[in-house]
């Protein structure tokens, strides 16, 4: 009687409690199920377990156990469930398992297996076995993921041609036994890629030559195969050198649009460690930029192989890979942007020598696509061409003076003096090195790049005239770019010293690159629409605005009053014949329109962004220098530089 009462008072207990197999009235079910939901989560706790002689195991042992079979793969990425009932006989239960294992990104293994159990002192108990984790595993196997890569998919121009491809490239590397003087060796070497203006940390070679075996290859660098020519003479010879030739999918250059493009290299920790499951080591992913942004399309899906490894005959040696699995890849989808390879490298190119950080933008005037997207030194590490919100300086004055005439405020030969100093509401505005023209006409005033002119103009915009300005040639608006751009703020409803300043570019007035090249490419048009960096939608990311077929002619920009953008086009050409870009004056090809600007960008008027805007024939641009002084210093030489490397 007391036995039974005990029996009672457990199953209360297990009903009440719900621990996991304890008692079997409910069957083996609770402790199976119990035990698959812990697999992924590494957690069996309260799940009873024992071994195949009925020794009972703990639940950290099983973990470890797991997670030593599944070797290369995640536990986490396991989903199973029962294939059905257990097949109960006596105190013996059998159940099959259906597993879906995630094995990387897009790719799920699929298989059965079978979970047996025992029940003893009426508690169920999962039986452990590396059978388990699949039938054919045993003790000491481990799972591993070989990686079937993937075509990735190309970013091409707007020509359909790639811009990333197999290039030559040249492995430079040490031999050790070959050296005879290391220090002479690392010296000549550093001295070389210095020249070729190539930064290699050779800091810790002396240690990776040392711990190398002597007939080793100690890789130093990689390099293209056009700067190895340039330096061929001064490192082939060298007692230790020794090289390896190969190809690498590259841009044309080290610098062609990389922070807009990114690049492509190894899966990092730190992405591995932030998406489980998704990458295998060795896979090559988006490290930045586009190539980031749009990995996953691009990438495609890796193919896996999974393999039993670890094995070994009687006589100690490794038996080979019991293949279980075989997921082919599938190729990635190409991005096709606007872009222009022959413009980007003029725009590179003309970066080149700037050692601040700076940024060309250039848009196709007839349908708005983005053709260069450069920024410097080196290519950048920030797509500023894009995405730097910054003072426009007096390249603002374009849209001033766009505000102006459409309100009829003034005319081409409107006289407006231009004094030396300008003072509103107690605030004194200057211009450059303290100029001033004297009462001349407005066309003059744009030219030379009158501050206080305009400052005394503001006024005439009203509340929101300067805004309403910014807005009919895209600042500030709402782009559909697919990818990151800062489009500007422009103020509205300001205060009169506000107006003043916002009048010449400066105060809380800012602007990208991007939205400076597209409100100048709508000047040249006669009509806004949108700047697009894409020919088709990319998959995979926002739906943006596309560009179509090259040099066709969209009808759908919002056009600007005919008066008035014939008006600035006539002033902006005055600016290159008789103002302060006639540096530009002598540009071969289609006459040069421009607009300068000096940006000040804290209290102190020695701290200047310099920028120049403009376009020649159907090619639109804007040149920012950050820290760049005077643009007739800085800026204005870039576009020619760039203009000149057009041709």
């Amino acid at each position: 009687m007391r036995r039974h009462l005990a029996a009672a008072i457990v199953v209360s207990l297990c009903l009440v409690t719900g621990i996991a197999g304890c008692s079997t009235d409910r069957g083996p079910e609770p402790v199976l199920r119990a035990f698959l939901d812990g697999w992924p989560q590494s957690k069996l706790d309260g799940v009873a377990i024992q071994d195949e002689t009925g020794t009972a195991v703990t639940a950290d042992v099983v973990v470890g156990r797991i997670k030593d079979l599944s070797g290369d793969l995640s536990p986490a990425g396991v989903k199973s469930s029962p294939a059905g009932t257990p097949m109960v006989t006596n105190d013996d239960a059998t159940a099959p398992v259906d597993v879906e294992w995630t094995v990387a990104a897009g790719v799920v293994w699929r298989y059965q297996t079978t979970v047996r159990m025992k029940r003893q002192d009426d508690t169920w108990r999962v039986i452990w076995s590396a059978a388990i984790v699949h039938p054919d595993l045993k003790a000491g196997d481990k799972l591993g993921a070989r990686l079937l890569g993937a075509e990735r998919g190309q970013i091409l121009d707007g020509a359909g041609q790639a811009i990333v491809k197999a290039r030559p490239v040249v492995v430079v590397g040490i031999e050790p036994r070959r050296v005879t003087n290391q220090a002479t060796l690392l010296s000549a070497l550093k001295a070389a890629f210095s020249s070729a203006g190539v930064s290699v940390d050779l800091a810790d070679l002396p240690a990776r030559i040392k711990a190398a075996k002597p007939d080793a290859f100690v890789d130093v660098v990689t390099l293209r195969r056009e700067v190895y020519d340039q330096i061929r003479a001064q490192i082939r010879d060298l007692p230790g050198t020794v090289f390896q030739e190969t190809t690498l999918q590259l841009a044309p250059t080290r610098a062609f649009a990389r922070a807009l493009l990114g690049s492509v290299g190894d899966v990092r920790k730190d992405q591995m460690d932030a998406n489980p499951g998704k990458y295998l080591v060795g896979e090559q992913v988006g490290q930045g930029g586009l190539q980031e942004q749009y990995d996953i399309a691009l990438r495609g899906t890796s193919g896996v192989k999974v393999v039993i490894t670890g094995r070994k005959s009687a006589d100690g040696t490794a038996e080979a890979e019991l293949e279980l699995f075989n997921a082919a890849p599938s190729p990635g989808q190409p991005l096709r942007t606007t872009l222009d390879q022959k413009v980007q490298n003029a725009a590179d190119a003309a970066l080149a020598g700037q050692p601040k950080r700076a940024a060309i933008v250039a848009v196709r005037v007839s349908d708005g696509a983005i053709l260069a997207a450069a920024n410097g030194p080196g290519g950048g590490e920030v797509n500023l061409a894009f995405t730097a919100a910054v003072p426009p300086g007096s390249t603002f004055k374009m849209v001033t003076a766009l505000g102006l005439l459409d309100a009829g405020a003034v005319g081409l030969d409107t006289l407006v003096d231009c004094p030396r100093t300008f003072t509103v509401e107690g605030r004194q505005f200057n211009n450059a090195s303290n100029f001033q023209l004297g009462t001349v006409p407005f066309h003059v005033d744009f030219a030379k790049s009158c501050n206080t002119a305009f400052a005394s103009l503001a006024p005439k915009l009203g509340a929101d005239g300067l805004n309403k300005a910014a807005a009919s040639v895209g600042i500030g608006t709402t782009w559909q770019l697919g990818t990151e751009v800062y489009t500007g703020s422009v103020p509205a409803n300001a205060s009169p010293v506000e107006a003043a300043a916002a009048a010449f570019g400066q105060g809380t007035t800012q602007v990208s690159p991007l939205a400076l090249a597209g409100a100048t490419a709508a000047v040249a048009r006669g009509a806004w629409q949108q700047p697009k960096l894409f020919t088709q939608p990319p998959a995979g990311g926002p739906a943006p605005t596309v560009a179509p077929s090259a040099g066709a002619i969209t009808p759908d920009g919002t056009p600007l009053k005919v008066t008035s953008a014939a008006a600035l086009r006539a002033m902006m050409r005055e600016v290159v014949t008789a103002g302060t870009a006639t540096a530009l004056s002598d540009v071969p090809g289609a006459a040069v329109h421009a607009k300068t600007g000096t940006a000040e960008f804290d209290n102190n008027p020695a701290n200047t962004h310099a920028w120049t805007i403009g376009w020649q024939g159907d090619i639109a641009f804007a040149v920012f220098v950050e820290k760049g002084g005077s643009s007739l210093a800085t800026a204005v030489p870039i576009v020619e530089s760039f203009l000149r490397g057009l041709r």
